[in-house]
């Protein structure tokens, strides 16, 4: 039978399924002037394949960028494109057969014939992948194939009014500092040779918004605010600017080089007072405790070591050069602070931020910024004491806390300066604990307390060891593992003499841990679920393969070697 007749298409493409030496089965096109030729001739038999193809208006959707015929049929997928023209159309969505060599081009013409949309739209328009979230990412050039732009089989498309970017031209998301969400972004084609400052305009004049008090950063992998694009006269492709990267316009005029613009928070944690030697407790409620060694133990319970509550007060721009009193001068200027009425800068202590909670503590007042390797992100918070202090640089300060006895609570936090001179051993800073109470050493125990797991873990007088082969004694310290202890941990102490119980935890900490144990939960489930409706949507795009022949038992007969 010839293949006209037997295929009953007047136009189209036919590809036949052949084997080459290496064992690949392969499409090759049949030659138009071969349509005539029945299938012996043409030298097919029971259980070959054939692949018929439309080839109106040449529109070769599955041929390779290069215009070779021969694809592995397994290659062989779908694409979903949904019409995001905005315009009116019987169709909402296609699927158009695929290969990894298939052009972008190609995809978009067909896209755009079986929507029934205008002609038109073949100069006009793009391609876009559509993320899990429903946003529209970066659209793909025309010239490129699926597997040179990354696009997934089964994956879908939107086809989106505008062209897409040149090879010389970057497509960005921009957003305003304030309103950073995923759907507020908008988008703009600009040169990759564009400086800083005129992109800067263009961002501002599609966004409305006024004034030069402005300046640009890029968006971070955690979806906040980067580090700001510095060099205003650099070019986008100098400061390594890429297509689908998010720039944030963020209000404030960049410092000039060797300066710093630090944010400026308020930290104020519940307390009786700063270190046990200087206390004043005249004009606190717990004043009738005039011992260091008597711990409150009337009023409320202090609140749990997990809150923390920072208060934004202002940036402060300043020099690299200038001094940490310099800092707190300039930080005592703002007008938020001005009306807490600070006495000195004496009586500020000065942290640095990290994941909004007090981190590292800057102390000498008279060593210079630079010192500290702040860096153009970091963010500090001020706290006020009530007494003046000098710690000195081996001085560690941990917020120490009483366990209440009979209840699961610890009364409010007292500071404490432990002297690490001698080494930073469980033993030293029992002793020194002990003596801040003015409790018996062997009748106190102590934990640190770490607030992100809301766990406890005592603190042990290690004995130490002695390495067998070195004779090296290995002496414990606290600065590493698994204690890291630092500036500003907290430290829980039971006094034995009236509470024997095991047990550091509080309320607040089983509640944590049920809070967490919850989100992982429903993270777990989450995955779960779009592992599942990945699964759907891979099984719906599936295409048939070759189809198999009956299974047939296998016997294996192993020959004794008795």
């Amino acid at each position: 039978m010839e293949w006209d007749r037997a295929l009953a298409i007047p136009v189209g493409v036919i590809l036949m399924s052949s084997v080459e030496s290496a064992g690949e089965e392969c499409w090759t096109a049949v030659p138009q002037e071969d349509m005539k030729k029945t299938f012996r001739e043409q030298g097919l038999r029971n259980g070959s394949l054939i692949l018929v193809q439309d080839s109106v208006s040449n529109d070769n959707s599955l041929l390779p960028k290069q215009g070779s015929w021969t694809n592995i049929v397994n290659e062989l997928n779908w694409l979903q494109v949904k019409n995001f023209c905005q315009l009116e159309s019987e169709e909402k969505q296609v699927q158009i057969a695929v290969t990894v060599h298939t052009v972008v081009f190609d995809i978009r013409i067909k896209a755009i014939k079986e929507l029934k949309l205008m002609k038109e739209l073949a100069e006009n328009s793009c391609l876009r992948p559509i993320d899990r979230n429903g946003k529209l990412l970066c659209p793909v050039p025309d010239t490129s194939t699926l597997e040179e732009a990354g696009v997934k089989m089964g994956s879908s498309l939107g086809l989106c009014l505008g062209k897409a970017p040149t090879s010389s031209q970057l497509f960005l998301f921009f957003a305003l500092g304030t309103d950073i969400h995923p759907g507020a972004e908008m988008e703009v084609i600009v040169e990759e040779t564009l400086s800083v400052r005129d992109c800067l305009k263009m961002m501002l004049q599609k966004s409305g918004q006024q004034g030069e008090m402005w300046h640009l950063r890029k968006m971070d992998w955690c979806y906040e605010a980067g580090e700001p694009l510095w060099e205003e006269g650099a070019t986008l492709k100098e400061l390594m600017i890429c297509s689908g990267d998010t720039l944030l316009l963020t209000e404030g005029r960049l410092p000039p080089l060797g300066f710093l613009k630090v944010p400026i928070w308020w930290y104020q944690p519940a307390r009786l007072s700063g270190h046990c030697e200087s206390r004043d407790h005249s004009n606190h409620p717990s004043s009738q405790h005039s011992s260091c060694g008597a711990a409150p133990t009337q009023g409320a319970p202090g609140p749990e070591p997990a809150e923390v509550s920072l208060i934004y007060l202002g940036d402060v721009e300043i020099s690299e050069e200038a001094t940490l009193v310099e800092l707190k001068s300039q930080a005592m200027a703002l007008p938020s602070v001005s009306k807490l009425a600070v006495r000195s800068t004496a009586l500020l202590r000065v942290w640095t931020v990290e994941s909004k909670r007090p981190n590292r503590l800057l102390r000498t007042d008279w060593r210079q910024l630079k010192e500290y390797r702040l860096g153009r992100r970091t963010e500090l918070c001020l706290e006020l004491l009530q007494k003046e202090e000098d710690l000195g640089p081996q001085d560690v300060l941990l917020r120490t806390q009483l366990r209440i006895p009979g209840e699961r609570a610890y009364t409010l936090a007292m500071d404490l300066a432990w002297d690490t001179t001698r080494g930073w051993t469980a033993g030293s800073l029992r002793q020194r604990v002990a003596d801040f109470y003015s409790l018996p050493v062997e009748k106190i125990e102590i934990a640190k307390y770490f607030p992100e797991k809301f766990e406890w873990l005592p603190i042990s007088s290690w004995n130490q060891q002695v390495a067998k082969r070195k004779k090296k004694k290995n002496q414990d310290t606290l600065q590493g593992g698994p204690y890291y202890l630092k500036d500003g941990d907290t430290i829980g102490i039971k006094n034995l003499l009236i509470d024997d119980d095991d047990d550091f935890s509080t309320i607040r900490d089983d509640i944590g841990k049920e809070n967490q144990k919850q989100l992982a939960l429903g993270k777990k489930k989450s995955r779960e679920a779009l592992r599942a409706q990945s699964s759907d949507v891979f099984s719906n795009a599936e295409i048939s393969t070759r189809p198999r022949g009956p299974e047939a038992s296998l016997s294996i007969r192993v020959a004794s070697f008795r």
